[in-house]
């Protein structure tokens, strides 16, 4: 029996391996949506300045033009001054070119400061697109090491399919079945070891009969808790097998 359980020992260390790459393989694909999250929540933050300074932009077109109505109705009220008959007419006249003036001159307060924060929001789109540049740069590059490493990865997991594929051909027909039905019964692992009458997969000590059983080797024998295959890992046969 213990010619017998080395074979599946060791598919059960080769599923093992393919398990652990295949939960290393279904990480990538989160990782990279969290770079892509990472770069588009950059892009939004940057589009969002860009907008500020096209807004005020457009404000500050406004602005000129109300500026430039201003101007021009300050001229018509010179001319109308030129005109006027009476000094009722002309005190009038001089009134509205004043409110004009007063209306024009805080209007061209207003353009100087959206002039100020259209600098100041150009220098910070300028800075934007540099480390947007950066960013793009990094994700490109980490992207392409995750990849790097999947096919790394997957490259190891067809090695790993092919000793699989050898190993059955050296498995008891009979020992397989129950270890594959083991095995997805329980989450992958169908075979562990007792040392010093603790099954190393539940860690639940063995009852003294079952212990001695397991020692002896003669048949196979489950854990009488977890119902995995166990085998005693202390025992020169297998720490020479396993360690060769």
């Amino acid at each position: 029996m213990k010619e017998k359980l080395v074979g599946l020992i060791h598919l059960q260390g080769c599923d093992n391996s393919i398990n652990r790459l295949e939960s290393l393989k279904k990480d990538f694909p989160i990782q990279i949506k969290k770079l892509e999250d990472d770069l588009n929540a950059s892009k939004t933050i940057f589009q969002a300045d860009s907008d500020r300074l096209e807004s005020l932009k457009k404000e500050r077109r406004k602005i000129e033009q109300m500026a430039q109505e201003l101007e021009g109705k300050v001229e018509k009220s010179k001319i109308k001054l030129s005109s006027v008959k009476s000094n009722k007419e002309y005190t009038a006249a001089l009134k509205e070119i004043e409110e004009f003036d007063k209306e024009r001159s805080k209007v061209e307060d207003n353009i100087l400061r959206f002039m100020e924060d259209i600098e100041t929001a150009e220098k910070k789109c300028i800075e934007n697109k540099k480390a947007q540049e950066n960013i793009q740069k990094k994700f490109e590059q980490d992207k392409k090491e995750i990849e790097k490493r999947l096919e790394e990865l997957n490259r190891e997991s067809a090695l790993l399919d092919q000793q699989r594929n050898e190993l059955l051909t050296g498995v008891d027909k009979e020992l397989l079945g129950k270890y594959e039905f083991l095995k997805a019964k329980k989450g992958g692992i169908a075979v562990g070891s007792v040392i010093g009458g603790v099954c190393q997969l539940c860690h639940i000590n063995l009852p003294p009969q079952a212990f001695n059983e397991i020692m002896r080797g003669n048949s196979l024998m489950n854990c009488p808790n977890c119902h995995r295959i166990v085998y005693w890992g202390e025992d020169e046969f297998f720490q020479n097998i396993l360690q060769s």
